[in-house]
């Protein structure tokens, strides 16, 4: 085993980045990596990722069901519609990440996705998804940013969208299964068959 995998308490070699946090384990067996379609599961990834830059995703994990308590589900019809109540109940809220910056850009790229037609925003960032993609050996191997996540981030600033830059957008690509790089010898970790 590399020091780019770990195993589990249930026998299971994982990614080394999980570690022996139960809830980071299941997150990574369910949901890291797996194809996720719809436009408000992909808004809340957009908003959820948003909202981790400059701290750790197992933060965010763990507030992950008050901020979907707090914001209506991650509803981009409802969330359009906050105000500046809103805006002070969530920055009142210990249980989220109080950052009015990412607050007011959530609300605002609600707005944006409201406006699409249904299935317009599931469309456009999964036209960034590459054709092809190697999932990589090692961590050495995974990047921060790639041509395909600079174009998307390109593409929604140009819409409007805000924290959207190419290494927070790489990372949604990662967790919304657009790409694959669960690393060699973790259990999930797809081969390409020659």
């Amino acid at each position: 085993m590399s020091h780019d995998t770990r195993i589990g308490s249930d026998e299971r070699s994982r990614c080394a980045w999980v570690g022996s946090d139960a809830e980071y384990e299941r997150y990574h067996d369910e949901e890291w990596g797996t194809p996720l379609r719809g436009d408000r599961a992909l808004f809340e990834k957009i908003a959820l990722e948003g909202f981790q830059a400059g701290l750790s995703w197992i933060t965010i994990l763990r507030k992950r069901p008050r901020f979907r308590e707090v914001f209506d589900g991650f509803d981009p019809a409802i969330i359009a519609a906050y105000d500046d109540d809103d805006i002070a109940r969530l920055m009142a809220d210990a249980g989220i990440v109080r950052n009015r910056s990412k607050i007011e850009a959530t609300i605002s790229n609600a707005k944006l996705v409201d406006a699409m037609p249904p299935g317009e925003l599931e469309a456009l960032l999964w036209s960034f998804a590459p054709a092809a993609h190697v999932p990589p050996s090692s961590f050495a191997e995974v990047p921060a940013v790639t041509p395909e996540s600079e174009a998307m981030s390109k593409a929604l600033r140009k819409r409007g969208f805000r924290f959207v830059g190419p290494t927070t957008m790489y990372a949604l690509m990662q967790s919304a299964g657009m790409v694959d790089d669960h690393v060699d010898g973790c259990w999930r970790a797809a081969r390409v068959v020659e």
